[in-house]
């Protein structure tokens, strides 16, 4: 992605007019949640005027979860997104319950409910676009970092079958795996933020019950991994648990693990590669028209 952005600056205006075919500007939606109530996402029908899908098919969804976990998708220009959107694919960012710019109202549905709310509003954004014919009901990821990739893996290994059954496959780029180990271990600026999130430490049964670590047993689609090496906030042996669950089972699972990179890549080939292998992951398990 930092290579595309590099690229992307540099266009010639002659070249221009055929990138701006290919961009998808962003759509805010609002759809119904389980609670009763709405929430948000931008979506991003695919874009690429030299290429049409095959006659009589709707496209394939990536669902995207974005980190903080109370952030907030941005409607800025992201070329990781329109990689996506120029293969023909659509994009999904979802503002679950929780995430900030719609009002205190909204940001408090995710006080003691990370790991609930998040993955019913994924995973209801994902039906609505189905249901409403834009996306293909049988072609549907989910994917984030961070604490969106823990949403990600959460929805994967949900008690509930209508949420996970609702993904054909994953990503978690260094995402949370244990909540525990996260709130002994991350560093002090949000070393109280899980007491907001999901509940104090000592009530122990919520840290197991929402913590994908413990319910790897769940996980019955492929997943990829993407993690650094040197990560503090989330180790390596969280993800390696999560791989090593899977592969026991036989359900296919890609693990890159990036030297040099810690929590967030910053190394502009690490970023693209990454999102390149996810691709590919995609297309071989759950993107085909006869998966």
């Amino acid at each position: 992605a930092g290579a595309a952005s590099v690229a992307w600056r540099g266009a010639s205006a002659a070249h221009e007019p055929a990138l701006r075919g290919c961009l998808s500007a962003p759509q805010l939606i609002e759809y119904p949640t389980p609670q009763g109530d709405s929430a948000f996402a931008l979506f991003y029908p695919p874009a690429n005027a030299s290429f049409r899908g095959p006659p009589g098919t709707l496209p394939p969804l990536v669902v995207k979860c974005h980190g903080g976990p109370t952030s907030a998708a941005s409607r800025s220009l992201d070329l990781r997104t329109q990689f996506w959107t120029s293969r023909g694919v659509a994009v999904v960012d979802v503002d679950y319950g929780g995430s900030t710019g719609y009002g205190r109202a909204y940001r408090e549905r995710l006080k003691g409910m990370w790991g609930i709310v998040d993955a019913q509003d994924c995973a209801a954004a994902a039906a609505h676009l189905a249901a409403t014919g834009r996306v293909d009901a049988n072609r549907i990821v989910i994917t984030g970092g961070s604490a969106g990739g823990f949403t990600a893996l959460r929805c994967l290994t949900h008690e509930d079958l209508a949420i996970r059954g609702r993904f054909r496959a994953g990503a978690s780029h260094y995402g949370v795996s244990d909540l525990s180990a996260l709130a002994h271990d991350t560093h002090k600026f949000e070393s109280r933020y899980l007491d907001w999130l999901v509940g104090p430490i000592s009530d122990a049964q919520a840290y197991l019950d929402r913590a994908p670590v413990h319910h790897a047993q769940r996980l019955g689609v492929p997943v990829a991994f993407f993690q650094g090496a040197e990560d503090r906030i989330v180790p390596p042996s969280q993800t390696e648990k999560m791989v090593s669950a899977l592969r026991a089972r036989g359900v296919p699972a890609l693990y890159l693990l990036f030297a040099g990179e810690q929590h967030g890549f910053r190394q502009a080939q690490n970023i693209e590669r990454a999102l390149e292998a996810e691709a590919a992951f995609f297309g071989t398990e759950a993107f085909r028209q006869d998966a």
